[in-house]
């Protein structure tokens, strides 16, 4: 087991007035049937309320707390401003209790900050990026990622992305100075069962270890390949490598350079 250094979180309990109740639905829809399978059981959470697009511009605001957040790969931080008002953002990588950060389009380029993309210089690490002008940060928000400005030309910006693809997005959609905290989570090791049972996460089973009325995979003398030309869902869907990308999709035309297919 590896696990995540947790010792710059301060703080225990999240701010009460910015979370709501968190159903579990254990994989099931409306009528009850299951429709994501391998769900289920895992400990109580709270959903805390991100403020995705820091909407308050031009009011400063000091870091209160890093916290611990159930639902995301990443911490989160505590911002209060200076009317007293209080809202929860992706904490940045190495920002610090008691740093001052503001959204704002005449922002400095710090770590925290949120700037418009035409403010922001070439090769900046950026993160939390919005995709449309004002509808809030939609990419780059998973623990120790950032996205780079490759260049700007009229009124888009060339950014490149953690998985290397290249989109062009509207130099005045916002997007926050520096990387996603947390980033020891991609060597994080869950080392037992019993974690993934408290995350909410129920036992996979393979199916070429099933019958033949279970799924494509089974059934054979022993431990037999799969003998189909590609490999299957359990209802006969192609599985493993699959696109499912909409071929109209109305962003294609954003993307420069797709990213690299896994081997």
């Amino acid at each position: 087991m590896k696990t995540v250094d947790y010792s710059i979180l301060t703080k225990r309990e999240p701010e009460k007035r910015l979370t709501l109740p968190l159903k579990k639905k254990a994989g099931r829809n409306k009528g009850g049937r299951i429709t994501v399978r391998h769900r289920g059981g895992g400990a109580k959470r709270k959903y805390r309320i991100i403020d995705f697009g820091q909407k308050r511009l031009d009011v400063p605001a000091q870091i209160e707390t890093i916290e611990y957040d159930p639902n995301r790969s990443a911490f989160i931080a505590l911002l209060k401003y200076e009317d007293g008002d209080k809202s929860y953002i992706l904490a940045p990588d190495n920002i610090k209790i008691g740093d001052r950060v503001i959204c704002s389009k005449t922002a400095p380029v710090k770590i925290g900050n949120r700037v418009p993309l035409k403010n922001i210089p070439v090769g900046v690490p950026i993160f939390n990026i919005e995709i449309e002008p004002g509808r809030g940060g939609k990419i780059v928000r998973s623990a120790g990622t950032s996205a780079q400005i490759l260049s700007k030309e009229g009124d888009f910006a060339l950014i490149k992305l953690p998985s290397k693809e290249q989109r062009l997005i509207h130099q005045d959609c916002f997007a926050t100075i520096g990387s996603v905290s947390n980033p020891e989570n991609k060597i994080r090791v869950i080392g037992k069962a019993g974690i993934r049972r408290h995350m909410g996460i129920r036992p996979t089973v393979r199916g070429s270890a099933m019958n033949p009325v279970d799924h494509p995979h089974g059934g054979g003398e022993g431990r037999a390949p799969i003998g189909l030309k590609y490999p299957k869902t359990p209802w006969g869907k192609p599985a493993l490598g699959k696109k499912t990308r909409k071929k109209k999709k109305w962003s294609n035309r954003y993307i420069v350079k797709r990213r690299k297919r896994k081997k």
